[in-house]
């Protein structure tokens, strides 16, 4: 943020406690010591509110980077997400644009309840007009946030509260990922994972146990971005692995998983040598119990269940 807020004079941050308080998660340490608080502001506990002000000035010109605290609380700001920033530019005829760039964490596992633990990018992802991104590594949340806010549509930017202590590799200065291009995280041939975000992690550490107890290769595709959706690579895996398993952070119902198993079997269903499995969040709202909320989410234990059960 800091790279592109000096880059680019348009480039802006709002949010709640983003400036005196450095960020509920210190995500924006030391910006407004650095850059003042016409480029830091921060915001009335107000989402509609500084939303809504986001998207005006991103159509007049501006960048707006505006964090959430939780992603839960979009839901404030539905009509100013999902009806007026996601649908300008069509209503306009392509006259107006709104890059704006909506961030924060939006993840469970971190005991604060149902009402702030939602994962909402299939609901986002539904709207034609904007584009989802969910990083996994530190390494491509660097070049995937500065492709987001050089966009000239509305990202939605989801990050996990549970990576922000994760350490790797960050290329110093400029580097850009493209929205819309996954990554292979892993090559394996008898199995392909398709997973985004912290489950990467956890697919990532299923397979090296997969590899080592089962002696089954597992091929990890990181999709990073939800819309526009890479489903090239997808395919490509499947082809080669002829067995899948999804797995995401999502309730199951009309989740992610759901969408990318309806378009393995449409445009690769003889390519499969079983079905497609799904690994999601148990469906129910978060549980406050840190040690149940654990077994409800995604973990690499009930991931390596599940290859299994592909497997077989």
């Amino acid at each position: 943020m800091a790279e592109e807020i000096e880059r680019d004079e348009n480039v802006v941050l709002l949010g709640e406690e983003v400036g005196q308080f450095n960020g509920s998660y210190k995500v924006s340490e030391g910006l407004l010591e650095k850059f003042g608080p016409k480029r830091i502001v921060d915001t009335p506990i107000s989402e509609a509110g500084f939303i809504g002000m986001g998207v005006g000035s991103s159509m007049l010109g501006m960048r707006p980077i505006m964090e959430l605290m939780f992603w839960s609380f979009y839901s404030v700001a539905f009509d100013q997400i999902l009806n007026n920033a996601a649908n300008v530019r069509y209503m306009s005829g392509g006259l107006i644009n709104c890059p704006i760039v909506i961030r924060g964490p939006a993840n469970g596992g971190t005991n604060v309840g149902a009402t702030h633990s939602h994962t909402p990018e299939n609901v986002l992802a539904n709207h034609p007009g904007v584009k989802v991104v969910v990083p996994a590594t530190p390494y491509d949340a660097k070049g995937l946030l500065k492709s987001a806010i050089r966009d000239n549509d509305p990202v939605f930017f989801l990050e996990n509260t549970m990576l922000y202590g994760e350490k790797g590799e960050v290329p110093d200065g400029e580097y850009l990922i493209p929205l819309g291009k996954a990554d292979v995280k892993r090559e394996g041939t008898d199995l392909t994972i398709v997973t985004y975000g912290r489950c990467v992690l956890h697919s990532l550490k299923a397979a090296e146990v997969l590899e080592k107890e089962h002696e089954i290769s597992v091929e990890v595709v990181d999709l990073r971005s939800i819309r526009p959706l890479d489903i090239d690579t997808v395919l490509a895996s499947v082809a080669k692995t002829h067995r899948v398993l999804i797995v995401e952070e999502q309730k199951p119902f009309c989740s992610i998983a759901t969408q990318i198993a309806y378009m393995i079997q449409h445009e690769a269903f003889d390519e499969l040598d079983a079905p497609i499995k799904r690994l999601s969040t148990v469906d129910a709202p978060a549980i406050y119990s840190p040690p149940i909320e654990i077994e409800q989410l995604p973990n690499p234990a009930r991931v390596i269940k599940a290859a299994l059960e592909v497997m077989a």
